[in-house]
């Protein structure tokens, strides 16, 4: 059984998705053991509280755009007394730093919305559509210190229509989040993944 820790600033589709799959038994040997938000009022919280997850509001505004400093030391004190074993990112809208990334050595997920290395940073869905891009997808990546630069574990791909705004690509490459998150943590309660250099293995 490995223990999660999920961490989001908004409305939580992604830890929705890992949440019913563990309660619906399609994903097991997981346990969510907290939720937190830098957003006092996110869905994500309420989220968690439906399926009586413990869920806390811990503030992060210390810095704009990332998690640092006290605030930083107040996030891994929260994950350790929950005893949690990996830190999941769904939604979290800030970089994660040193401290955290030190913590949770390798331990450490992130779900972005584009087929890295294309389109990291911020509406990468739009980005895709104004590119021109012909697909776009979803990647699952360890994190480490650059913004969506971690190794990857695996992405699905969503091809992009003549007719998409960012908004209808959007809603289809979260169908596949949706999907991968939960098989990827699954592979991970299984033992199934082996990490060389930026090359991750699933056995």
């Amino acid at each position: 059984m490995i223990r999660i820790g999920v961490i989001g600033s908004g409305s939580g589709t992604n830890f929705a998705s890992i949440a019913e799959s563990v309660a619906n038994g399609t994903l097991t040997g997981v346990e969510i053991a907290l939720v937190i938000s830098d957003k006092e009022n996110a869905k994500i919280l309420e989220r968690a509280r439906s399926y009586s997850i413990p869920a806390v509001y811990l503030s992060a505004d210390e810095y704009k755009t990332k998690l640092a400093g006290e605030q930083e030391a107040g996030y891994i004190q929260a994950l350790r007394d929950a005893r949690v074993d990996y830190v999941v990112l769904a939604g979290f809208m800030r970089m994660v730093k040193s401290g955290l990334l030190e913590a949770f050595k390798g331990h450490i997920l992130n779900i972005h919305p584009a087929l890295l290395p294309a389109f990291p940073g911020l509406a990468s869905w739009k980005q895709a559509v104004e590119y021109g891009a012909k697909f776009s997808g979803c990647t699952v990546h360890f994190v480490d210190m650059g913004m969506d630069t971690g190794a990857i574990i695996a992405q699905a791909a969503v091809p992009i229509q003549s007719t998409d705004t960012a908004e209808s690509l959007h809603a289809r490459i979260q169908e596949q989040e949706h999907k991968l998150y939960p098989q990827v943590l699954q592979w991970i309660a299984d033992g199934r993944l082996r990490v060389e250099g930026r090359i991750v293995h699933i056995a």
